[in-house]
């Protein structure tokens, strides 16, 4: 890594003298996808190379989980047979997934899951060493496991650890505001970055660093911060926005999961949380009057509210195909009603469920076999779901007491935006549609739908193959940084000239704590998990008049701390602008509900019924969309604009490698061009 002050000509004249980090590549973000990239370069030999972050622990890797959250793994356990190829068929399955990277992910499965054992993850094993396994959502095996409620926060913590041991350079509190690109003969690429650093904001650069790089990785997560519902940490922006900004393709940006979590401490209530069955109920606004069981609403007869509530355990995330013959996912609807209607909802675990008049008390004996058998075989049978809880799994009461949360007082809940399954497109190496710059985690939008927890394996496999890639292929040395200067100086001097605009702004600008919430209000609103087209297109005009005045008149910042904020909310109006574009263009053209997501249409197959009546009448799944994938990018030269396009889902590929033939191709590096 090479650090150099040089001078930056500004548009007025002026000149600047700005930090310049040399590196062959920079890692931006820090969570378990960003770190695994960085530890296999160093691995592979590649040891000039950086990482910044904004807040170092801050992100999803560090602050999130459920119950057990789930490592989904190739099947390593006992006599079940299981191969990468099945594991790709079970990824490919549920539509909007190229067959190749399915099978990239099954391959990589095992590899990336002992790693993480060798880097001591606790994942549990029998005597016999077996990794044993369980089902999760769309899992038609038994392959997943867990390290309790914090396997990603192991997984961050081991792999920061392994980081910290090569030295590889963190550049902590410095927030990408900008990609840095070049053109070449052979197109545009990716050739570095633009950070603030958040010490150094009330220099007269306005503390930006420059980062000069021969490869750029981008480990940024997910949008978390598009949604006023969401169980995303606060502050989880992902980078798409930045991305665009440069031309990569995203795909896959209707495909995002939601599910019940607790609200003050952001947090799935997933597995053992619902299998213990607990009472819900809601109140008033003001969280105490007007209490009332909301779900005898929905349900004819206790053993299927039960079962229902207990299914939420693995079958945790909204689905659409979950809403018919009483399925688990009414319980998502009926709290989306509730609160909806101005009413706050909460679980109650020092109860079981309350019967409405006329129904049967809650009994074990009386639910539904799936129930009543995976709670007798845990010895789950005590009289309160607290106390279940208690026996089942008391880490996951332990870990809201290290938040100051004691789950024998109720627990506010929603229906959150969780994951996103789509982000940007990436080739088989996790390369975008921009050379030289690289998306793993969170941020590559490999999966349609899919099964619960593979986000882990899909962050740690696309990690790795990018790492190999860069290794064996961009090993150059980053431009010297004079010529490095002289590439991207007008992009520099343009960023510098916006701030100063926010600066000086004047007062026709937007105030900058409107933005997010706006953004959020109607991500919410537009983009959930009840989406319709009446409010998609009024949502996307609100998104196109909101950039379009952002880039007309700017935005008021107070003073230079708040030029980050600034920064982050315009790339975020651009996200969602790009997410909704893409939505409108799926309904429109005949998708239906599919995945975490319904479509209302008055004209559609299917309604919500239940105690309550047919309600939420909505398109059925169009299947044939699963053949296809949504790739979304700006269009050059006019801003807030981006075009549409459905490309054919590639097939699981038919490997019948020679080992003869392999051995050659990989001797010689052909494998990365072929």
């Amino acid at each position: 890594m090479r650090s150099d002050i040089l001078p930056v000509r500004l548009s007025d004249g002026g000149e600047l003298a700005v930090p310049v980090v040399s590196v062959n590549t920079l890692i931006i973000g820090a969570g378990a996808a960003a770190l695994k990239c960085a530890d296999t370069l160093h691995a592979l030999g590649v040891r000039d190379l950086a990482i910044v972050v904004d807040r170092l622990g801050n992100g999803t890797s560090n602050n999130s989980g459920s119950d057990k959250q789930t490592y989904y793994k190739v099947g390593i356990f006992g006599d079940d047979p299981d191969s990468p190829m099945e594991f790709a068929r079970t990824l490919f399955q549920g539509g909007m997934m190229h067959g190749d990277l399915a099978y990239v992910e099954g391959l990589g499965s095992a590899p990336a899951f002992f790693d993480l054992c060798k880097l001591g993850v606790p994942f549990p094993f029998n005597r016999y060493g077996g990794y044993v396994g369980y089902k999760t959502d769309h899992d038609p095996r038994q392959r997943a496991t867990s390290a309790g409620p914090k396997t990603s926060m192991f997984m961050f913590r081991a792999l920061l650890d392994q980081v910290r041991h090569h030295q590889i350079p963190i550049f902590d509190r410095h927030e990408a505001v900008r990609l840095l690109v070049r053109d070449t003969t052979a197109g545009r690429r990716v050739t570095g970055a633009v950070c603030l650093d958040r010490a150094a904001h009330h220099t007269a650069h306005y503390g930006m660093v420059l980062f000069n790089a021969e490869n750029v990785v981008m480990g940024t997560g997910g949008p978390g911060e598009m949604y006023r519902i969401s169980v995303w940490p606060h502050g989880q922006l992902g980078s798409h926005g930045l991305a665009f900004e440069v031309g990569a393709v995203g795909n896959n940006l209707t495909e995002l999961q939601y599910g019940l979590a607790s609200t003050r401490f952001r947090w799935n209530l997933s597995g053992t949380y619902q299998q213990v069955v607990p009472d819900y109920f809601s109140t008033a606004a003001d969280g105490a009057g007007d209490r009332r069981h909301f779900l005898h609403d929905y349900f004819d007869d206790m053993a299927t509210m039960a079962t229902c509530i207990f299914l939420k355990g693995y079958q945790w995330p909204f689905h659409a195909a979950r809403l018919q013959k009483s399925g688990s996912s009414l319980v998502d609807i009926a709290v989306h009603n509730e609160i909806s209607a101005g009413r706050r909802v909460f679980m109650d675990f020092l109860h079981n469920p309350a019967p409405a008049p006329g129904m049967k008390p809650f009994s074990i004996n009386e639910m539904r076999d799936e129930a009543r058998r995976y709670l007798e075989r845990s010895g789950a049978l005590q009289g309160t779901p607290y106390e279940r809880l208690e026996h089942m799994n008391r880490p996951s009461i332990e870990l809201y007491a290290e938040h100051g949360i004691d789950l024998r007082e109720p627990l506010e809940v929603a229906v959150c935006a969780q994951h996103c399954n789509g982000g940007l497109r990436g080739n088989l190496w996790w390369e975008t549609s921009v050379p030289h710059l690289f998306a793993v985690g969170e941020l590559n939008g490999t999966h349609g739908v899919r099964p619960g927890g593979s986000a882990l394996n899909s962050g740690q496999v696309g990690a790795v193959r990018a790492a190999q890639y860069i290794a064996h292929v961009y090993q150059a040395p980053p431009l010297d940084p004079h010529a490095f200067l002289d590439q991207v100086a007008a992009q520099v001097t343009a960023q510098h000239a916006e701030y100063t605009a926010f600066l000086h702004a004047g007062a026709e600008a937007l105030e900058l704590d409107a933005i997010r919430p706006a953004i959020q209000e109607r991500m919410s609103r537009c983009g959930g998990f009840v989406r319709s087209l009446a409010a998609v297109r009024q949502g996307l005009r609100e998104a196109r008049e909101l950039y379009a005045r952002i880039r007309r008149h700017g935005v008021r910042c107070p003073d230079t701390r708040t030029l980050v904020r600034a920064t982050e909310d315009k790339a975020l109006a651009l996200s969602s602008l790009a997410f909704l574009e893409a939505l409108l263009h799926y309904i429109e053209h005949g998708g239906g509900s599919r995945g975490g997501y319904m479509i209302l249409d008055e004209a559609g197959a299917l309604t919500v019924d239940s105690r309550r009546g047919s309600e939420l009448r909505h398109r059925p799944e169009n299947l044939d969309k699963r053949r296809e994938i949504l790739e979304v990018q700006a269009v050059a030269g006019r801003p807030g604009e981006f075009t549409v396009t459905p490309v054919p889902v590639r097939p699981l590929p038919a490997d019948e490698s020679w080992y003869e033939t392999t051995w050659t191709a990989w001797s010689e590096g052909r494998i990365y061009r072929e």
